[in-house]
């Protein structure tokens, strides 16, 4: 905490009064709230109810972490944006939002990646961190320096109609590495970009983030330490599974083997640059070149992999359909291709599909760098985005 204490002024009695008339709250954890700080990694889906309700409840002061700007396409879940605020960075739009609410609160923007560079000041000058990212990366490393710090961290993750969240308070319980020791293989899980996520999702596991570090910082109840909330949507069932600190964790262990942070691009199996999409590779065409390939020759086969229910939004005309869950089983269609050029959203499944294809004895593969989004960004502004 702050080692300047601030205390309640009148205006603030009044707005916190359904705090401070809970004994587990009262003035003292009102005052715990105003002195605390959180920095919140990620002003999207998770960190748009966790910079609404941390400022409404009365914390301190926010530190916002984000380097992407609003799009349309975040409207559906990232509440704390709106319309008027598309193509603005999210901190900033964030930032303008909180004020609104509550302007008590001092809020901090940082417009960059997180990173090795910067991550060990922000976590400690802080109280809790809490993660609202989306890449294993960013999870990782920013485990790590909150174990480094001895601050809780406090994580979250969101997918379709699926949320689980749980606090990992170093050395009273595991650390994201005890319950994910390794990151799965690039690609293997998808983005909410390309797997969609049910717009309500986020406010239900952001809140429970939100309820997490209230409790942290006012010193009451059971955190979630040493258990993973699993929660699904279209059940409507909780469920919480028991995780272990492991005494073989190379950050959180007995005998550490990992003691200051690591290039966790490379930890990932990615390259710099590559999170947001699937990089470059000896397969790729740009747009423009595959609309050259296509006007040219009419024998090769455009092969799109995403799912049904996404062709039935959009699609390239003249493709055809196999949905990449099921290529395995219908490659035998494909026998009279000479040339087969993959495309989907965004260009991480068409790259998987192309290493099934391979399995199978094609030969001459191709795919479309970006997906159909950026087609429809180069070649066909008029084709509807998602």
């Amino acid at each position: 905490m702050s080692t300047t204490t601030k205390q309640l002024s009148r205006d603030e009695i009044l707005r916190y009064s359904r705090h401070l008339i809970m004994p587990e709250v009262g003035i003292e954890g009102q005052i715990k709230l105003k002195n605390g700080s959180v920095l919140l990694v990620g002003a999207g889906g998770l960190g748009s109810p966790l910079g609404l309700y941390l400022a409404a409840a009365g914390v301190g002061r926010l530190t916002l972490v984000d380097f992407d700007v609003v799009d349309f396409t975040n409207l559906q879940r990232q509440v704390i944006h709106g319309t008027e605020n598309v193509g603005k960075p999210k901190v900033e739009s964030a930032k303008e939002r909180i004020a609104s609410i509550n302007p008590n609160v001092q809020v901090d923007t940082v417009r960059d990646p997180i990173s090795s560079l910067n991550v060990i000041k922000l976590v400690r000058d802080h109280d809790v961190v809490i993660d609202g990212t989306d890449n294993f990366p960013t999870r990782y490393l920013v485990n790590d320096a909150s174990v480094f710090e001895k601050k809780p961290n406090i994580y979250g993750s969101i997918f379709r109609f699926d949320g689980q969240a749980t606090t990992f308070v170093p050395f009273k319980g595991p650390c994201y590495r005890c319950l994910y020791p390794e990151p799965p293989p690039p690609g293997m899980v998808p983005s909410c970009a390309e797997g969609g996520v049910l717009g309500v999702l986020p406010g239900t596991i952001g809140l429970i983030q939100a309820t997490e570090a209230i409790k942290l910082i006012i010193g009451q109840g059971e955190p979630l330490i040493g258990r993973l909330l699993l929660y699904n949507a279209l059940k409507m069932q909780f469920r919480q599974v028991t995780i272990k600190r492991d005494p073989n964790c190379p950050v959180c262990g007995d005998k550490p083997t990992i003691t200051e942070l690591i290039d966790y691009q490379a930890f990932c199996g990615m390259t710099r640059g590559e999170e947001a999409d699937a990089g470059h590779s000896e397969y790729d065409l740009e747009p423009d070149q595959l609309k050259e390939i296509l006007e040219k020759d009419k024998k090769t086969v455009l092969l799109d992999v995403r799912e049904a229910h996404e062709a039935e939004i959009v699609k390239i005309e003249g493709s055809q359909l196999i949905p990449l869950s099921e290529l395995h089983l219908r490659a035998n269609e494909l026998d009279t291709a000479d040339t087969i050029v993959t495309y989907c959203h965004h260009g991480q499944r068409s790259l998987q599909a192309i290493k099934t294809l391979e399995h199978f004895g094609f030969k001459k593969l191709k795919h479309l760098r970006g997906g159909i989004d950026a087609w429809a960004v180069d070649i066909d502004p008029e084709m509807a985005r998602y």
